[in-house]
């Protein structure tokens, strides 16, 4: 057996400190994910697989509808293909899910370092491993849970072997190569046909080339056949997975949810965002996008485009100058495998398959209205969710730009040191070698270090806010049914993508919105024997974050009967003015007759049907009665007015329902603190710990 050479061995080691560094990034940077909220979506459908489910199915689907799922009848599934939750599972089922990005971080940097290899040499391979660990989309967005490393780690398996089916003839590459291409495709369809298009491309003209030497035509068969196999029985498998969630073969999940997201030009639309994405508009949003991708998410931004500008350019000349031998090896790819039944590639050809592969992503992606909408703002790179993360739609483009820039690295130092030997002593030259390297070193240091700045502390930002809100969590979760607050519309996992559900609907913990009081009770009868909680919390929710977040977890309890009286106290801040009580459709006004030292108190009665005040201390104006039907949120606004005209509101809103000769109430009610505004939601929130205005204070009780 054969020892590794050094370069292997480097590699290896380059590829097992990529896992490190991404284990650490995911653990240090994103341990409560970051705000692409895909990544719930991805894991969610991950807890889905390790109960044997492809979604969830329940008589109450908007209850529990998670953010990307689609709702069919009483079924919710994901619009995502099922293969990279699958992969992710792997980590759930040991318990350590980011061992997942950990491994597939390794086996990024392996395989650029394996293809580069094949395309140059040992060295060469190494620096391109090197070049992809320090590019800052690599550390990024591998780090969290998204699909689009995993894909690439299926594309590169792909492209790493089918460039050993030619070199070594094994027809194990061969079945590697179809599974990868395959799963790839299940994946992501359109990512996986822009890889392997100069692969596609390849083969068939290799096929083309041999059809007058039954030898060579019999080899090359015998060997692509099987890729082409499994490669077309995964595509089967994909539209089998379609037929079975969406009832059609050809239409994928992505486009039940949304069904003008796909691929191309026109009107396109998602949850009522459209735009109508033209070539022009397709042209300029990718020509940003991979403005942004050289300037601050290669390596040494943007020394390590340059590099990879530089490495095409050498291919050219070298094509240039040997152009009889271009010829041979380009224009005849038959002669370029050699000659009888075997088949070889040499390494301009490989090298022609990397710049296939960098053409065919660059053109691809300008179909993909995608690339704009990670821009958010088409004219600034610092905001949307590429600042965050990169251009993570052109991930694949990590190989070529990182080969052609290790080959020009390469060479340049190559012939720095001839020159150096040639100028000078070998001492001297050494010198000269050192002083170079340290000045690069330092150079790209800081150009490095200047590129991971403002993502790691725009997604820090992030992390701290998911950190506050998740301190109510940080002993466990409770036993029981959690609604949660929806601050971005009705979905589950949208932000709170770190409370997942199980297949089931009947784990320990079951999170279900938090929607009108009707749609609660039904959750609540549902889960008639399970404890119930509210998780709120006190701050502004918002696309950016600004300002704390202060979560809390309220326990529960539903209190019924023929009449309920409830009493809501409150600390004075000023002049009591008015108390309203309302449900949403129709309000009524008392005045405040009284002059209350510390705290006021107003008194309510509930009884089926109809809430009104029946305290002391306050006249009504007019009837003074709310009436309303079955369910309703009622809410009761204690005002009080300041010195200088300000005004601050307790508004406490609880969510009661009539049944027949009783009524029921969710307690305790939700109480908001606001200033000059009589409704502030979750701004003015009540929740221990809460920083609030001097005097104020809330107390409540049901009888």
């Amino acid at each position: 057996m054969e020892r590794p050479d050094r370069d292997t061995l480097l590699l290896a080691a380059l590829s097992v400190a990529a896992g490190v560094v991404v284990l650490f990034v995911a653990v240090e940077l994103f341990p409560h994910h970051s705000s692409n909220h895909d990544e719930g979506v991805y894991l969610q459908q991950a807890h889905l697989l390790l109960d044997g489910a492809l979604g969830f199915r329940t008589p109450l689907p908007d209850a529990f509808r998670w953010w990307f799922f689609v709702e069919d009848g009483a079924t919710l599934y994901s619009k995502y293909q099922p293969v990279v939750p699958a992969m992710f599972a792997v980590g759930l089922a040991v318990g350590a899910p980011r061992l997942v990005l950990a491994a597939v971080g390794a086996g990024v940097v392996a395989l650029v370092g394996l293809l580069t290899r094949e395309a140059y040499d040992g060295p060469t391979g190494v620096v391109a491993g090197a070049l992809v660990l320090a590019s800052p989309l690599f550390l990024l967005t591998t780090s969290v849970f998204l699909p689009y490393a995993p894909t690439a780690l299926l594309n590169l398996a792909f492209a790493y072997a089918y460039v050993r089916l030619f070199r070594s003839g094994g027809r194990g590459w061969a079945l590697l190569a179809g599974t990868a291409t395959g799963l790839a495709f299940f994946a992501r369809p359109y990512t996986a046909v822009l890889f392997a298009l100069p692969f596609i491309a390849h083969a068939c003209l290799s096929l083309w080339r041999a059809r007058g030497d039954r030898p060579a035509l019999r080899w090359r068969v015998e060997r692509l056949l099987p890729v082409a196999v499994l490669g077309t029985a995964f595509v089967a498998l994909a539209l089998a997975y379609n037929l079975l969630l969406t009832g059609d073969p050809l239409e994928f999940p992505f486009l039940a949810f949304a069904p003008e997201d796909g691929i191309g030009f026109g009107h396109r639309e998602i949850l009522g965002y459209e735009r109508e994405y033209t070539p022009a508009l397709g042209l300029e949003a990718n020509a940003r996008v991979l403005w942004t991708f050289a300037t601050r998410f290669v390596a040494a931004p943007p020394l390590g485009a340059v590099a990879a500008f530089a490495g095409l350019g050498l291919l050219a000349r070298r094509l240039r100058r040997d152009r009889d031998a271009a010829r041979r090896r380009v224009g005849s790819l038959a002669e370029r495998f050699g000659s009888g039944p075997a088949a070889t590639l040499s390494d301009t050809t490989i090298r022609l398959l990397l710049a296939g592969v960098l053409l065919s992503v660059v053109v691809g992606n300008v179909a993909f209205w995608g690339n704009l909408n990670v821009l958010s703002d088409l004219t600034d790179p610092t905001d949307g969710l590429i600042a965050q993360f990169g251009p993570f739609y052109h991930y694949d483009l990590l190989l070529p730009l990182s080969a052609f820039g290790a080959s020009a690295l390469v060479a340049g130092g190559r012939r720095l040191r001839a020159l150096a030997a040639r100028r000078t002593d070998r001492r001297r030259a050494a010198t000269v070698l050192v002083v170079v390297a340290l000045v690069v070193a330092l150079v790209a240091g800081g150009a490095q270090v200047a590129a991971l700045d403002g993502p790691v502390e725009e997604n820090a930002e992030y992390t701290e806010r998911y950190a506050n809100a998740y301190e109510p969590f940080a002993d466990g979760e409770p036993e029981g049914v959690v609604f949660v607050p929806t601050p971005y519309g009705g979905w589950l996992g949208h932000p709170f993508q770190s409370l997942y559900n199980d297949a089931g609907l009947d784990g320990r913990t079951v999170y279900a919105l938090d929607r009108s009081p009707g749609e609660d009770f039904a959750v609540i009868d549902t889960y008639a024997d399970r404890d119930l909680y509210r998780y709120t919390y006190r701050g502004a929710w918002t696309g950016v974050p600004r300002g704390d977040i202060v979560a809390e977890l309220q326990p529960l309890d539903v209190r019924s009967g023929e009449r309920l009286r409830v009493r809501f106290e409150t600390g004075v801040v000023g002049t009591p003015s008015t108390v309203r009580v309302g449900d949403g459709n129709d309000a009524v006004t008392y005045d405040v007759t009284g002059t209350p030292d510390d705290t006021f108190a107003v008194e309510w009665t509930l009884t089926p049907g109809r809430v009104r005040v029946t305290g002391d201390g306050v006249d009504k104006r007019g009837l003074g009665v709310v009436d309303f039907d079955g369910s309703a949120e009622v809410f009761v606004a204690v005002t009080y007015v300041q010195e200088g005209g300000a005004t601050v509101t307790y508004r406490q809103e609880v969510a009661v329902e009539e049944r027949g000769d009783t009524v029921r109430l969710v307690w305790p009610p939700e109480v908001e603190v606001c200033r000059l505004t009589p409704d502030c939601s979750y701004e003015g929130m009540w929740v221990d710990g809460g920083d609030y205005l001097s005097g104020v204070a809330v107390n409540q009780s049901v009888s």
